[in-house]
C-alpha cells in the first residue's frame, strides 16, 4: 500500500540521513492524501446540490506568507426533516465527494443534513498538493459556511479515516460543535506506521504531517462517537480504541464485528443509530430511517 511505501521511504531516509526536507514533506503529503479528481462510477448525486466555498489561504511554499483564494467544491444533501441537524462530512484519503455519496445518504438516513467538502487538491476544488495545514483551513471554511447558512440548527462533524484526524482537529477548535463522529480513524500517523512489520525503524523525526489526534482529543468539549470495524486491516481497531480512551466523556465506542475499513458504516448502521440516540437524544432520538443503505460499499 502507498502509506506503507511512504514510511519505508522515510525510514530509509532516516537511516541514510539523506534527502531534502522539502522533498520528504512533498512525498508525505502526496502519499498520505493521495489526492484525486476522478469521478467514481457508483456516485449517485441525485437530489444533491453543488456548493462552492472560497477562503483565503496562505501558500505554504511562499516564505513571505502570500495568500491565494482557495475554491472548494462541496455537495449538500438536505435532511429528511426540515429541522434536521447539519453534518460536515470530511472524507479520507483518495476518495473525493463524488465517491462519498453513499456515506452521505447513510448519514442522512440517520437524521442529518450533510455537507461533504473536497479539500484543495481533490475533485473540483482548487488544484495543488494538500497538507495537514491546508486541510485544516478547508475544514474551517466549510464549517463557517454551515454556521452562516444554518445558524439555528445543531451542527456536527464527521470524519472517515484521514478525515477523522481533520475532524478531531476542527472539533477541538470550534466552540459551537454539538458532536463529533469519527469512523476508521487513528491516534497519529506515527502510530499507524508502527503497525507495519518494519515499524521499528527510525522514521519519526522525518514526519512532517503528524495528524496527532490523540493529543488533541482530550480538549474536546462535545460528545464523541468512535466507530471502527473489527476486521479493518488498514487502520487497526486498537488505534481507534486508544483515541476513544483519550477523549473525555460523554462518548461511545462502537466496534462493528467483521467490518473492514470501508464498510463499518453499512454493516454497523443499527449500532450507529443506537449510539447516536444515546449521545444526542434531543437532536437525533426521534430520527427515523426508511431508506438506509444496508449494502456493502467501497467508499
Amino acid at each position: 500500500m502507498r502509506l506503507q511505501r511512504l514510511f519505508l521511504a522515510l525510514a530509509t531516509a532516516a537511516l541514510l540521513a539523506g534527502g531534502g526536507c522539502a522533498a520528504i514533506d512533498a512525498k508525505q503529503r502526496e502519499m498520505i492524501f493521495q489526492p484525486s479528481d476522478r469521478l467514481w462510477p457508483r456516485s449517485d448525486q441525485q437530489g444533491m446540490q453543488e456548493v462552492w466555498i472560497t477562503h483565503p489561504h496562505r501558500v505554504e511554499a511562499d516564505q513571505e506568507g502570500a495568500s491565494h483564494e482557495a475554491r472548494l467544491h462541496a455537495l449538500w444533501l438536505d435532511g429528511q426533516r426540515a429541522d434536521a441537524p447539519v453534518l460536515l462530512y470530511l472524507h479520507g484519503a483518495r476518495w473525493n465527494v463524488s465517491g462519498s455519496t453513499a456515506r452521505m445518504r447513510r448519514m442522512q438516513s440517520l437524521g442529518f443534513a450533510v455537507l461533504a467538502v473536497d479539500y484543495q487538491g481533490f475533485g473540483q476544488s482548487s488544484k495543488g498538493l494538500p497538507s495537514e495545514a491546508s486541510a485544516r483551513a478547508d475544514a474551517q471554511a466549510a464549517w463557517d459556511w454551515l454556521a452562516d447558512q444554518y445558524p439555528d440548527r445543531p451542527r456536527f462533524i464527521f470524519g472517515h479515516s484521514l478525515g477523522g484526524a481533520i475532524a478531531v482537529d476542527l472539533a477541538t477548535r470550534v466552540p459551537d460543535v454539538r458532536g463529533l463522529i469519527v469512523e476508521g480513524t487513528f491516534t497519529r500517523i506515527a502510530d499507524v506506521a508502527r503497525t507495519f512489520k518494519w515499524g521499528w525503524l527510525p522514521f519519526q523525526p522525518f514526519i512532517t504531517q503528524p495528524f496527532d489526534s490523540v493529543d488533541k482529543v482530550p480538549q474536546l468539549k462535545a460528545p464523541l462517537l468512535v466507530v471502527h470495524g473489527s476486521a479493518d486491516q488498514l487502520i487497526p481497531s486498537s488505534l481507534g480504541q486508544r483515541l476513544y480512551e483519550a477523549a473525555p466523556t460523554p462518548k461511545r465506542w462502537v466496534l462493528v464485528d467483521g467490518a473492514t475499513h470501508h464498510n463499518a458504516g453499512a454493516l454497523g448502521l443499527a449500532q450507529y443509530r443506537v449510539a447516536l440516540q444515546q449521545l444526542w437524544p434531543a437532536e437525533l432520538g426521534q430520527g427515523r430511517s426508511t431508506t438506509a443503505d444496508k449494502g456493502r460499499d467501497r467508499n
